[in-house]
């Protein structure tokens, strides 16, 4: 069968289209299935998303990221060229897109970075049947199996009500993660106000702006000690900077899938651990793979050969893409404007 994609020095390219799709540098034509810093970058010439995702990458960049700027609601079918491209919602975060692919080669479509677990800040998953599936493998082995973030949610409550003097740091990164967690929060019953980081204030205030509800939250600003017993969240790579000093002897937690490694867990200064993940683990991937329907699998970034020897041994045609400029997901939302830096110096 004929291939819609092929592997650039820039990234997947649709010859079809015109256009790349995630690239990893500037290109005249890009879509973009959502805006970690890994998959939305500045500069291209045209980039097609989502609505959320395009302001996102503003509030990240500036209004002038790209050259012009193309919305497309999810279901939507645009016409690039040769191709017709359709967005379907991805379930990483707020805005994330899948990307179906269609001409006469067939359907198909990619994953961007995706996941099947219930999540109260973003739109839910949506399965779309493809001839080629490109999937990304972030949490590609078996070893990695997510539990319900309800769970790790009462576990952070419980330590709270353990040690109800000692402010409660919790590392996440500053889009998705960071509203995830408060959003869960409030599910949980948690009504007290949540203080942040000011490297999580803009996107937060963008997700409540968008009509969801995140409860109480403020801006940490100058305090310290005086949050004994609070919950604060910040950037991960807070946790062990001096700046976590001004809480005194506090419990600090970190949520992310990576979480289920202790080493990953010691590296990152987390006394209580969260295993709380906007990427599928191994079961969601396989089974995502199977009901696509989908004959070709493309794997990348992450553990992309466990889970093409899985599709082999399943009769699927499956290939590892190896791309260089993806980071494993979680590991690489790094906040990347000015904006934000300023912001986080001022915390």
């Amino acid at each position: 069968m004929a291939e819609i994609l092929r592997l650039t020095p820039e990234g997947l390219y649709c010859e079809a289209a015109k256009a790349h799709v995630d690239p990893v540098r500037p290109v005249e034509r890009a879509i973009i299935t959502h805006g970690h810093a890994d998959h939305a970058r500045a500069g291209h010439g045209a980039v097609l998303a989502t609505r959320e995702t395009l302001e996102i990458m503003a509030i990240r960049y500036g209004e002038a990221f790209a050259g012009t700027a193309q919305a497309a609601a999810y279901g939507e079918r645009i016409g690039l060229d040769g191709a017709g491209v359709t967005l379907y919602p991805a379930g990483h975060v707020l805005g994330s897109a899948q990307v179906l692919l269609e001409d006469a080669a067939g359907r198909t479509v990619v994953s961007g970075d995706y996941k099947r677990q219930f999540d109260p800040t973003c739109a839910p998953f949506e399965l779309v049947r493809c001839d080629t599936f490109v999937t990304e493998a972030t949490f590609g082995l078996p070893v990695f199996r997510h539990p319900e973030a309800s769970g790790e949610i009462r576990k952070l409550l419980a330590s709270l009500a353990v040690f109800p003097e000692r402010t409660h740091l919790v590392g996440a990164y500053a889009l998705g993660k960071a509203q995830r967690v408060m959003a869960e929060l409030r599910r949980a019953g948690y009504e007290r106000t949540i203080y942040l980081h000011g490297a999580l204030e803009r996107l937060t205030r963008y997700y409540c702006d968008q009509g969801i509800d995140l409860g109480p939250v403020e801006p940490v600003g100058r305090r310290g000690k005086e949050l004994a017993g609070e919950i604060v969240l910040c950037p991960p790579g807070q946790l062990t900077d001096r700046w976590a000093r001004r809480f005194g002897d506090c419990v600090t937690a970190m949520a992310s899938g990576w979480m289920r490694v202790r080493a990953r867990a010691r590296q990152r200064g987390a006394e209580l651990p969260l295993i709380l993940s906007d990427h599928a683990d191994w079961d969601d991937l396989c089974r995502t793979v199977a009901e696509t329907g989908a004959e070709q699998i493309w794997v990348t970034h992450g553990a992309e050969e466990a889970l093409v020897h899985w599709c082999e041994s399943r009769g699927r045609t499956a290939r590892p893409l190896n791309m260089m400029g993806y980071g494993d997901g979680e590991e690489a939302d790094i906040p990347s404007a000015a904006g934000e830096a300023g912001l986080a110096g001022a915390a």
